[in-house]
């Protein structure tokens, strides 16, 4: 019922998943085991015919995975009666419970992380295009919900490229020199393998193209935080953006607006006048929850010797789920920044509704060198109450309180300075040279990223 919803993009692994990862496992290890000379020629080619998920029953495998507390016996049992008796001794050879499915997570991540970077690219590009088209739109910006200094849509827009960039980057470190094979053994010692442990160990990372770590890693989890850490961060900065697109898109504000055409998109079960941002609000039905998700792989790092008392198997949905709500997010981050319709009149009308207000530090600013900087300051903050009692704007409040009028005559400054000084359109700082850098690093940051992933 939710999974079109919170599923989307297909970052999350199935049951399926799960169990092709781990025969994806144990197929590699097999061919390794056969490379290494411990088992006869054809084993890796006999095992791997036979390791795929659609030959095995996954919910027997499920119900089975009770008797110890995991999965895989079930499976080595089912996978081993179907391949011939003279590979049967490369099946699952040397290895623990643990190494099959740690390995699997690492497969899983590795899958995930590549879907969401795809997603990503696309959001990001969609920020940049955003960022490009709006680089001199003002409005105005907003701290702790009231408005303060104007800003440009062009830089919002940069900020959040910018973010879903940098979450990129810290997945993609993860993905390219954190994803480990796991092969221990028993108590990560490998001594069922005699000298032959290390060596093997090293070819089935090769088979499965993963990184061959310095030793086993069976309790420190060190991976799986950085891993759950890189994805929080991901839905950290689409849960800022998707926040900041419900915000704009109030009915009181307007500035911004969902896209899509899709009949009743946005609707409400009661209400017919509703054009709801359905959009933001999955996003944010997705990274809210991935903070709790990405505490409990970090509580769950704490684990016991050699090998985990139940920390071990919190671990998997867990992790599961926190790739498939990841990965809803940033499929739906694409769809909601493809179709963002902007709204420049709208944004200036809010500005200038405000009568100039946000621009009284510039005001104080242009009369700081004739009145001194505290002088002035205590001037602005008094038009400013002013204004906003009177419902006059700023300059009006300034000109029309004969001392304070007296006061700028005598510094020389008129309508004509004051109407320059409210002019937001002149106060935007380096507002254009950061979304040029912001547009810059993108570029940069795609070209990586197309290099690492392709």
């Amino acid at each position: 019922m939710f999974g079109e919803l919170f599923g989307r993009g297909g970052a999350g692994p199935s049951d399926q998943d799960w169990l092709q990862a781990m025969l994806d496992t144990e197929a590699a290890l097999a061919r390794a085991v056969e490379r290494a000379g411990l088992a006869p020629a054809g084993a890796g080619a006999a095992v791997t015919a036979a390791a795929r998920a659609e030959n095995f029953d996954v919910a027997h495998i499920g119900r089975a995975a009770v008797l110890i507390g995991n999965p895989v016996s079930a499976l080595v049992r089912a996978l081993s009666a179907a391949v011939p008796p003279a590979a049967r001794e490369a099946v699952h050879r040397g290895a623990t419970s643990q190494d099959i499915i740690d390995t699997a997570v690492m497969l899983l991540a590795r899958r995930g992380a590549d879907v969401i970077d795809a997603d990503l690219v696309a959001a990001a590009d969609q920020a940049a295009r955003l960022a490009r088209e709006h680089t001199s739109t003002v409005m105005a910006g907003r701290t702790l919900l009231q408005q303060a200094v104007p800003v440009t849509f062009g830089l919002v827009a940069a900020g959040w490229l910018t973010a879903i960039d940098e979450a990129r980057h810290e997945l993609r470190v993860v993905r390219t020199t954190r994803l480990a094979v796991q092969f221990g053994g028993a108590a990560g010692t490998l001594a069922s393998l005699g000298d032959a442990g290390p060596a093997l160990a090293a070819l089935l990372a090769e088979e499965l193209g993963l990184s061959d770590p310095v030793l086993p890693w069976h309790t420190d989890r060190l991976r799986i935080v950085q891993l759950a850490a890189a994805l929080a961060g991901v839905c950290a900065a689409l849960g800022m953006v998707a926040r900041n697109a419900t915000l704009l898109a109030q009915t009181e504000v307007a500035e911004v607006a969902e896209g899509g055409d899709a009949p009743g998109q946005g609707g409400s079960s009661a209400m017919p006048h509703k054009r709801n941002p359905v959009v933001s609000v999955l996003i944010l039905g997705c990274t809210r929850r991935a903070p709790g998700l990405l505490a409990t792989l970090a509580a769950a790092a704490e684990q016991e010797h050699q090998r985990a008392a139940g920390a071990w198997h919190a671990e998997w949905e867990t992790l599961s789920e926190l790739l498939r709500l990841t990965g809803s997010a940033a499929s739906w981050s694409a769809s909601l920044l493809s179709g963002l319709r902007v709204d420049p009149a709208r944004m200036r009308a809010n500005l200038d509704a405000t009568g100039g207000l946000p621009l009284a530090e510039h005001v104080s600013t242009v009369l700081a060198p004739a009145l001194g900087r505290l002088a002035a300051h205590e001037l602005v903050a008094a038009a400013s109450d002013r204004a906003a009692s009177q419902g006059v704007s700023l300059p009006e409040a300034l000109l029309g309180h004969e001392p304070t009028a007296a006061t700028l005559r005598a510094a020389g400054i008129g309508a004509a300075e004051l109407a320059a000084a409210a002019d937001p359109a002149g106060y935007l700082g380096a507002a254009a040279e950061f979304v040029r850098r912001a547009l810059a690093a993108h570029g940069g940051t795609n070209g990586e990223t197309q290099a690492s992933v392709g």
